[in-house]
């Protein structure tokens, strides 16, 4: 049950901190429309980091579906607990997305572009391209979970610096991958409010893009197994 409510809780926290700041860059009558890619990337490593603090001692604070799986695969979570953590984290996403339409409704409703719409609680290409899509998915997980590994064994990494560092691993796929699909990096980030917008009565809002949907699912876990596969196949003594 711990477990269960941490996810939910902080996967919750995540989506309202981190789908609210591009409802705050992008929707009209935002008093931080047009702040930028620059402050959506921060703030997204912020929307990790603060959850991460509150309950990396009760769940470990994984938030993210791709890594549950991939934790399981090398052994670090029994994977009798993959459900758990995936059903928790899907559902704190579509609730996340729930409370950042509820707050930001009136930006909404003063929004026309569908497609702007849909960007506060889903990824999307900027280039619509299958496979580089899927490319940039796995990569960025791959990048996550592998850099997450490493920081878990290296020396003198304790007292909260590794999750300023995991912070700083957010950030920086943000910055430097961000702007080819939105990184996702997460299937509960993306799936959870891509739900909560088809459902919700968003007033002028366009389809769903659940065509899409499928890349920031698969990609992601096959990233973060990757990463796991790789870590353990190097021989670091």
């Amino acid at each position: 049950m711990l477990i269960f409510l941490s996810e939910f809780i902080g996967t919750a926290i995540l989506i309202i901190l981190g789908d609210g700041v591009v409802a705050n860059v992008l929707l009209d009558k935002s008093g931080m429309k047009g702040g930028g890619s620059v402050q959506i990337t921060l703030a997204w490593g912020l929307a990790v980091l603060l959850p991460v603090i509150i309950f990396a001692d009760s769940s470990g604070a994984l938030f993210n579906p791709a890594l549950a799986v991939a934790l399981a695969a090398d052994g670090s979570i029994a994977w009798g607990l993959v459900p758990t953590y995936i059903a928790a984290e899907v559902l704190g996403a579509f609730a996340g997305g729930l409370l950042v339409y509820a707050l930001f409704k009136a930006q909404f409703d003063a929004t026309d572009d569908p497609g702007l719409k849909l960007g506060v609680f889903a990824t999307r290409p900027s280039v619509p391209n299958v496979p580089l899509n899927f490319l940039s998915e796995f990569v960025g997980t791959f990048l996550l979970m592998f850099a997450i590994k490493g920081i878990g064994r290296a020396a003198g990494v304790s007292g909260g610096m590794d999750k300023i560092f995991v912070f700083a691993v957010i950030v920086s796929i943000g910055m430097s991958l961000g702007g080819l699909t939105g990184y996702a990096i997460n299937p509960a980030r993306d799936f959870g409010p891509r739900l909560a917008h088809a459902l919700l009565p968003i007033k002028g809002k366009g389809p769903s893009n659940w065509n899409y949907a499928w890349i920031p699912i698969a990609a992601p876990i096959l990233g973060a197994l990757s990463a796991v596969w790789l870590f353990a196949a190097i021989p670091w003594k």
